[in-house]
């Protein structure tokens, strides 16, 4: 089974308790998307349209539609069934969406988007695919749009990844977060690509987008976003 498929596969054998679960792998995950959140919103109209890459059960897009009630929303992702928690999440409130069974790598839906964001998802590629997402993501957003990305990012140094896992796993374990839901998380992990902000940031530079910075990290979790 090809990795993309793989991944996939995985994330939709958890979607009906992955929300549940996310709260208590990612430590702090409120702060993070609060900055996230506040960063997609800014100088927007309550209408605007939205694109959501890999976008899960749709936690980032119901954060989003409660600042911009107006907003359509396309959300993007390779599991069926994170699609449908999604869909029925957003039906309940009434947010006007699209749902694209769609992988990361593939065309990206021909907007124009006032905003595009994503949330750990994108680290799921291999380093050259991110880098070449993050140039379809700016083609895909009108002049003046945002890009918010809210991500699990590799240390500066690779010696101090394995500080990362170690904080990590002691913060979940603090929470209370059920050792099944490690194990899962952990084995998802083996086939994560992080990369370190900096390398994003050049990243986002490469691919035409005007500005670009890191607006929230701790640790092995942060939120960057670029303007086209």
């Amino acid at each position: 089974m090809a990795v993309a498929a793989h991944v996939s596969r995985l994330f939709g054998e958890e979607a009906e308790h992955f929300d549940r679960d996310r709260a208590g792998l990612v430590p702090h995950l409120h702060a993070l998307y609060e900055v996230a959140v506040n960063l997609a919103v800014r100088g927007q109209g309550p209408a605007s349209r939205v694109l959501d890459l890999g976008a899960g059960t749709g936690l980032f897009s119901g954060e989003l539609a409660t600042h911009l009630p107006d907003a359509s929303i396309d959300l993007l992702d390779a599991s069926s069934e994170m699609l449908d928690v999604a869909g029925r999440a957003l039906d309940l409130y009434a947010v006007k969406h699209t749902r694209i069974e769609r992988d990361l790598r593939d065309a990206l839906p021909s907007g124009p988007y006032d905003i595009v964001v994503s949330s750990l998802a994108i680290h799921h590629l291999p380093e050259a695919e991110q880098a070449e997402l993050y140039r379809r993501v700016c083609t895909v957003l009108r002049p003046g749009g945002v890009f918010v990305h809210a991500e699990q990012v590799a240390a500066a140094e690779p010696d101090l990844d394995t500080l990362y896992a170690e904080i990590w796993l002691r913060e979940v374990r603090e929470a209370r977060t059920p050792e099944r839901s490690i194990d899962k998380a952990r084995e998802r992990m083996t086939y994560d690509r992080p990369v370190p902000v900096a390398t994003h940031l050049s990243w986002l530079k490469e691919a035409g987008f005007h500005s670009a910075d890191c607006f929230y990290k701790r640790f092995r979790f942060a939120v960057l976003a670029a303007w086209r």
